[in-house]
């Protein structure tokens, strides 16, 4: 193993013009971490905060953007057990996912499902534990139920659309354009909603007939949040997991207390290694003979190598994307 390897860094706050291919020492893998060769690391939205200086990594992550990636064990850290070097490995990270190695939390990384692709299981930890998380954890979401995702065709929204599919929920998701509404369908929505052209509180309401959707899962805010709680059953559950449209509104609070509505959300980064380590379990044993079934799969829109960071960030943030975007590390 050499010495330094190849990474890309934030140079400055702003647009994807200040990623920068630089050389880095290799981390060493402290207690109870892996040392991951990656192969492979997945972009993320809060990947293009951080390099906009609005999402700072947590103390004691690397200052390398990247919060998923997939490889081989390199090395162990003192105490890891289960893991041997050359093991595929898939992980998230708190950062330093754009680079050739990468330190992961043993409790955090998981065996690369068969039959997926390193570029295609560097594109499941960060969504699939934060779908978990929200959908199945903070949503309760259950067979029969009704699911209302936005950003259908994110990678968080066709990891959502595919799970919630999956453990027998009615699912409705809202996407910009027909084509895209369409690729919700064909990932497994009931109905894909072009919310350029429709308004989803009236679809969602008269595809139920009139009684809403029992699960949220929003990552738009803004002007979204009271056409949310309209667009809801009683008893549902709105879960907020970012704000694209911004994060303040304002909300007749009215109908939360006669739906009995419940608002939560979470942030996945800054918890705990203990906490990211009882999800990873759960993804384990209920959601990885999905992936491994081929019943659940990552859907890859676009692979770029590792230097060229920046076109990725600006497709990202162009919106135009189907599913996920990862940087290739070989070589």
């Amino acid at each position: 193993m050499a010495d330094t390897m190849r990474a890309v860094e934030i140079t400055r706050p702003g647009g994807p013009e200040v990623l920068a291919p630089c050389t880095r020492p290799v981390p060493a893998p402290g207690p109870g971490e892996l040392l991951v060769r990656v192969a492979a690391a997945g972009v993320n939205r809060p990947d293009c905060l951080q390099r906009a200086g609005k999402y700072p990594p947590p103390p004691g992550a690397s200052d390398l953007p990247g919060l998923e990636v997939a490889g081989t064990v390199a090395a162990l850290g003192q105490g890891v057990q289960g893991w041997s070097v050359g093991d595929p490995v898939c992980a998230l990270v708190a950062g330093g996912g754009y680079a050739e190695y990468c330190a992961a939390p043993a409790p955090q990384c998981l065996p690369v499902p068969a039959g997926l692709s390193m570029e295609e299981a560097a594109g499941v930890p960060e969504t699939f534990f934060t779908v978990w998380t929200n959908v199945f954890d903070r949503g309760r979401l259950s067979p029969g139920e009704v699911f209302l995702v936005h950003g259908g065709t994110s990678g968080i929204g066709t990891t959502a659309i595919q799970l919630a599919k999956a453990f027998g929920a009615r699912v409705f998701a809202t996407a910009g354009g027909p084509d895209k509404a369409r690729a919700c369908e064909e990932l497994g929505a009931d109905r894909g909603i072009d919310y350029r052209a429709e308004d989803f509180v009236a679809v969602v309401k008269e595809a139920t007939g009139g009684r809403g959707a029992d699960v949220v899962l929003d990552m738009v805010g803004g002007d979204y949040l009271p056409r949310n709680l309209d667009a809801m059953a009683p008893d549902g559950r709105h879960v907020s997991i970012a704000f694209l449209r911004g994060g303040t509104a304002t909300l007749n609070m009215y109908p939360v207390m006669m739906k009995r509505l419940t608002l939560t959300g979470s942030t996945l980064r800054p918890r705990p290694v203990a906490e990211k380590g009882a999800i990873a379990a759960a993804l384990k044993e209920k959601v990885w003979p999905l992936l491994e079934a081929g019943a659940v799969r990552p859907r890859l829109f676009a692979t770029f190598p590792l230097d060229r960071a920046a076109e990725a960030h600006a497709l990202m943030e162009s919106s135009t994307h189907i599913g996920k975007i990862v940087l290739t590390c070989r070589g």
